[in-house]
């Protein structure tokens, strides 16, 4: 094992890297016999010393008072890349301690080590860095201990270790962690959606409404849920005839069991007979593997035949429960729907009202929708204004409760501040306007954004201001419609000369 090629301190810290001293070489002819001995006994100190500088895995190295490097171990070169003819002599704060890892300065009067020598305190270091000779740096832990000989400190020993791998454990593990709770939340979110989604499809929540029409429709519901008779769900398209036939099975004693729904439309008559009592494999050509039939999925439950206009005869033991927006009485009376079959499944016909008959459940639906439009969505909470109550019950609904849905959320998607768009939603059909009177007859030209306006500001103006009788300012005024300051917008009708008889004879605010 090579010595160590310069010499080393004199205090016993350092000295234990001191260059190994030949004592044949430094016998005198005069020396005693003790002398000798105390010679052999600190030469054999000094190589124990070394061979424990050299087997050691941390680094080590020494410093005195100006900072200057008196002695290193090989596994500082090993770690760091610096040889002795590097750092010895050397300030090693400059050269391995001067920057952290992001490159930003490490001033020496903020070193641990440096301090060491001023409050003569043991300083263990966790999470910093050293930097090799190739420019990078390398993670470290370190201990730096101060060193005294008569009672005066002289320097410090810095023993080190190379941390890479357990900071490169601990960011695997904060990345799983993250992982985790990424995970997690992601979990909650699918939780919650499909909580929502169940809750839909079962029933909605509730049937929403306050109407006479729909008092008698659920009021029949509740007469029908707990029986096993077979129920004939009657209405237009849109008005709910699959949130009735939901909500029966859930009340009924079969709620445990699956409600199967066949939409009887889009089965191609000749898999009528697959469709609803399976098959097995290579049954007919196209049959690649046994299905089990709708029938034998509702056993216990319930089986819903949508669109049943389209299906015929199934003589089974599951509780029916059917819809159709048809005239079922008039398909049969044509000859285009089985007259036993009509029987069959008009044991308790449920008829539900259009919106035409429900003007009343038409604002409790827009709000219901509205919230929840507003959640999914990820709005702020929105209102109906006092003109959308007006205004809503007025249209004509085609579409029922499907069109009124689907417009309340396109008015969402186009409101992206404090104010409910409604009258943006509207496409093809308008929404129904005022006149100075307060009748709302038909439908007229829609309400535009204030950037629409550069285009056809005259023609909005006079659109809008029918509508809210002339009111320029407040909740629900034409200033609001149209997204406009009250001001601007006076100063606008005068600037357009827009007259009285234009405008229905309302009142300008001045």
């Amino acid at each position: 094992m090579a010595p160590w090629p310069h010499p080393l301190p004199s205090d016993p810290a350092s000295a234990c890297a001191r260059e190994t001293v030949n004592t044949a070489e430094t016998e005198t002819p005069f020396a005693t016999s003790a002398e000798r001995q105390t010679e052999e006994s600190l030469a054999h100190l000094r190589r124990q010393n070394d061979l424990i500088l050299h087997a050691a895995g941390e680094g080590i190295y020494g410093l005195d008072r100006e900072s200057r490097t008196t002695f290193i171990n090989p596994a500082v070169t090993q770690m760091l890349g610096w040889t002795s003819e590097d750092i010895v002599g050397h300030d090693m704060h400059d050269i391995i301690h001067h920057a952290k890892s992001d490159g930003s300065p490490d001033p020496p009067e903020e070193c641990p080590i440096y301090i060491a020598f001023r409050d003569g305190k043991v300083h263990n270091v966790d999470g910093e860095h050293f930097w090799r000779k190739d420019g990078t740096p390398l993670p470290v832990e370190y201990t730096s201990t101060p060193t005294r000989e008569n009672g005066e400190l002289t320097g410090a020993v810095v023993v080190f270790r190379d941390i890479t791998e357990r900071k490169l454990a601990e960011l695997e593990r904060r990345k799983a962690f993250e992982e985790m709770a990424r995970l997690k939340y992601e979990l909650k979110r699918e939780r919650d959606y499909l909580r929502e989604e169940v809750a839909v499809a079962l029933n909605f929540g509730e049937i929403i409404g306050r109407s006479a029409a729909l008092n008698r429709v659920l009021a029949r519901m509740e007469a029908v849920a707990m029986t096993t008779a077979t129920v004939l769900v009657l209405g237009d398209s849109g008005v709910g005839k699959e949130l009735v036939a939901r909500a029966i099975h859930a009340q009924s004693p079969r709620s445990a069991r699956p409600l199967v729904k066949v939409n009887c439309a889009s089965i191609p008559r000749d898999l009528f007979e697959s469709e609803f009592f399976g098959h097995v494999k290579g049954a007919f050509t196209g049959a690649h593997r046994s299905r089990v039939g709708r029938f034998q999925l509702a056993d216990g439950g319930t089986l819903f035949l949508d669109e049943v206009g389209e299906g015929r005869t199934q003589n089974v033991d599951v509780r029916i429960i059917a819809a159709t927006n048809r005239d079922l009485k008039g398909e049969v009376d044509a000859g285009r729907f089985r007259r036993d079959l009509y029987y069959r499944l008009n044991v308790f016909p449920i008829e539900i009202p259009s919106f035409r008959a429900r003007k009343d459940d038409i604002v409790p639906l827009a709000m219901h929708f509205l919230d929840h439009a507003c959640g999914e969505f990820g709005r702020r909470k929105l209102a109906l204004s006092r003109h959308h109550s007006v205004v809503l019950p007025a249209y004509d609904w085609a579409g029922n409760v499907r069109e009124l849905k689907n417009v309340i959320e396109r008015a969402v998607i186009f409101s992206p501040g404090d104010q409910l768009r409604l009258e943006l939603a509207f496409s093809e059909a308008r929404l129904p306007t005022r006149q100075g009177n307060g009748k709302v007859p038909g439908r007229r030209t829609p309400i535009l954004t204030a950037a629409e306006l550069r285009a056809r500001e005259p023609e909005n103006i006079i659109a809008t201001l029918p509508q809210t009788a002339g009111k320029i300012s407040g909740r629900g005024a034409t200033a609001e419609l149209i997204g406009a300051h009250a001001s601007t917008l006076s100063s606008r009708i005068r600037a357009l000369h827009i007259a009285k008889h234009e405008i229905g004879a309302v009142e300008i605010e001045p």
